[in-house]
């Protein structure tokens, strides 16, 4: 873990996405934070330990998703599937599929495994799997501004973990998409899929890949930055969201509860998902686990 020493920084964005705007004053107190995102390594110590069965390796209870095709009830996560060739952005079903026997022990589909994985972030952990890692490990999940704080890396105000040039010296930073999103990718950076944590230049604070390589949960509930009162006053860590928040989950239109998760992934491109930045941020219901999102913990001082 790394050492966070704390401060007031400007939150948010004004420069790309609505939701990342308006920027705002934030403070926070000192924590530690892991230096990398949970590896399978990791987190299969935490299974052994605890015999715990994640929420994509368990059936889900039909009184949950009342109307749901039963297909859609079996064990299963999401997975990305790329096109042959251009298709609508505006339809994310043309690459987001769910996938039975996807997991994190097969984190690619039911026919992979972590078998060469194991310095590999952990994805296709749903927020009570990691709620229930971190508690195991004795820490916590970072809140938003917690996050966003140690992400810029004492570089405040800056687009990314490490300046204002996507490409210092033409050098690759992150492991984001290159090419055409979703059906071309050229993988200049060396990985098509998730990249072992440690892979790319850490920030100012010591921290690896806060931007691209999987997506991480945080603590908060979403709720849009406009919602806040008076962008000019210092919010204190603030918690975002209440739990009523959410949205239809795909499977039965039910309403799910959505967390903010931050950083981007591998699957970010600049023709799609710039979110490879600190300020980026998505709403994603607490019940689905992805094949790009993981997680890492903090330790916060008493």
């Amino acid at each position: 873990m790394r050492w966070i020493p704390g401060g007031t920084f400007l939150m948010g964005s004004d420069r790309h996405y609505p939701e990342e705007a308006p920027v705002h004053k934030v403070s926070v107190g000192g924590f530690w934070i892991d230096a990398c995102a949970v590896t399978n390594d990791d987190f299969a110590r935490f299974v052994a330990a605890t015999g715990y069965v994640t929420s994509a390796e368990r059936p889900a209870d039909p009184r949950d998703y009342p109307g749901a095709k039963p297909e859609l009830l079996a064990p299963s996560s999401v997975m990305f599937k790329k096109p042959a060739q251009r298709v609508d952005l505006g339809n994310h079903y043309n690459w987001w599929i769910y996938v039975r026997g996807a997991d994190w022990r097969h984190p690619r589909g039911p026919a992979s495994s972590i078998k060469t994985l194991g310095a590999h972030p952990v994805v296709h952990v749903a927020y009570e799997d990691v709620e229930a890692y971190a508690a195991w490990a004795g820490k916590e999940i970072p809140t938003e501004a917690e996050w966003e704080f140690a992400a810029r890396g004492g570089l405040d105000g800056a687009d990314y973990c490490w300046g204002d040039d996507l490409m210092p010296d033409g050098s690759f930073m992150a492991n984001t998409w290159q090419g055409e999103f979703p059906w071309q990718n050229k993988i200049e950076d060396g990985y098509e899929w998730t990249a072992p944590v440690g892979s790319f230049p850490a920030n100012g604070y010591g921290l690896h890949e806060m931007a691209g390589n999987v997506w991480e949960w945080t603590a908060d509930w979403y709720q849009t930055h406009d919602r806040i009162d008076s962008p000019c006053c210092t919010l204190d860590n603030p918690r975002g969201g209440v739990r009523e928040e959410s949205i239809a989950a795909d499977q039965a239109q039910v309403k799910i509860p959505r967390k903010v998760m931050k950083g981007g992934s591998y699957l970010c491109a600049p023709n799609y998902c710039r979110r490879y930045r600190p300020a980026a941020r998505m709403a994603q219901p607490i019940d689905t686990s992805t094949c790009h999102l993981g997680f890492r913990c903090i330790r916060r001082v008493a």
